[in-house]
């Protein structure tokens, strides 16, 4: 099954409140600070979009200074009710989350999901890759697919918490292959850091994630990239899509920007127009260039909307795979 499918993609692009803005408008600064939240371990996925907000609106003059708070664990449902009671109400602070977070509130029964939380922008968009230790006896996706056919659970994978799109792309796998999505050995772990010293350490067989996790690694010949699971390959990375070498399997991470619950329209509108105004700076294009990430920019009740149709789309998929 296709996971991209199952969810709902909006258009849009910069919202009309630029077309107001005189260049001295534009040039002024929108925060003194911010108070940027993020559900995971440093070095992870979402960490590396905090990072690289951060680093795109200081260049831009938007914000003065950032200050960074970090709490992982069972894919964002460990620091999800931290941000939402710690900080209703504030309207500069802003937490990064994504698909991942969906799986995880599904699948952790959580009280607190992504539901309490304000959606300000979906950002990128990022297909998943799946890789193996430079040691690996597993020199092609085929070798690796034969060995997940033979004995799924001989095959140890590591990724984001459980539930998340890493996990997700390992059970529509398993089940393309004929197989049962709960038998996979999945190893979770709280961020991207530690699931790439896993597979970097031959701790586990394989490893999937988003390809900018692995880009450095991959680049160095410590890592060995078998697939790609988006619908294309990857601009400028010469991996193989998963349906190319015969597996009908598609799944993305997309990553976004929330606020906090209980902030007034007022404070939700200059957050949403700090991340326009970010979109639409050069820093942030390079950003996107450099990491392969997708652009899928939508703002406000249109990405509110795109989220409700993502979390029924999601609790849907992962029922169908047990995981729900």
């Amino acid at each position: 099954m296709d996971l991209n499918r199952r969810r709902v993609v909006v258009a849009a692009g910069l919202t009309p409140v630029l077309g107001g803005l005189s260049p001295l408008a534009w040039a002024q600064q929108a925060f003194e600070s911010i108070l940027m939240f993020v559900p995971a371990a440093p070095g992870g996925g979402w960490d590396g979009t905090a990072r690289a907000i951060e680093a795109a609106c200081k260049a831009a003059g938007l914000v003065g200074s950032f200050q960074f708070e970090n709490v992982g664990g069972a894919a964002g449902m460990v620091g999800l009710p931290r941000f939402v009671n710690q900080r209703r109400g504030q309207g500069n602070a802003m937490m990064v989350g994504g698909s991942v977070m969906v799986g995880g509130g599904i699948a952790n029964k959580s009280p607190v999901t992504i539901k309490d939380v304000t959606p300000l922008a979906r950002l990128t968009e990022e297909a998943g890759v799946i890789v193996v230790p430079a040691s690996s006896p597993h020199k092609t996706w085929k070798d690796l697919e034969n060995a997940l056919r033979a004995e799924p659970k001989a095959v140890s994978v590591a990724g984001g918490s459980s539930g998340g799109t890493d996990h997700l792309l390992l059970g529509l796998i398993l089940r393309a292959l004929g197989k049962n999505p709960r038998e996979a050995a999945y190893v979770a772990f709280a961020g991207g850091g530690p699931a790439t010293a896993a597979v970097l350490g031959a701790q586990v067989s394989a490893g999937i994630s988003g390809y900018s996790e692995f880009a450095e690694h991959i680049r160095a010949g410590r890592l060995r990239p078998l697939a790609v699971s988006g619908n294309a390959r990857i601009p400028g990375v010469d991996v193989p899509t998963l349906k190319e070498q015969g597996l009908d399997v598609t799944a993305a991470n997309w990553r976004g920007v929330f606020g906090a619950p209980g902030i007034t329209p007022s404070q939700r509108q200059a957050l949403v127009d700090l991340l326009t105004r970010m979109h639409a700076a050069p820093a942030w294009k390079e950003v996107l260039d450099q990491r392969k990430w997708t652009d899928v920019f939508l703002t406000g009740d249109a990405f509110g909307q795109m989220l409700a149709a993502d979390i029924s789309a999601t609790e849907a998929v992962m029922k169908d795979l047990g995981l729900a």
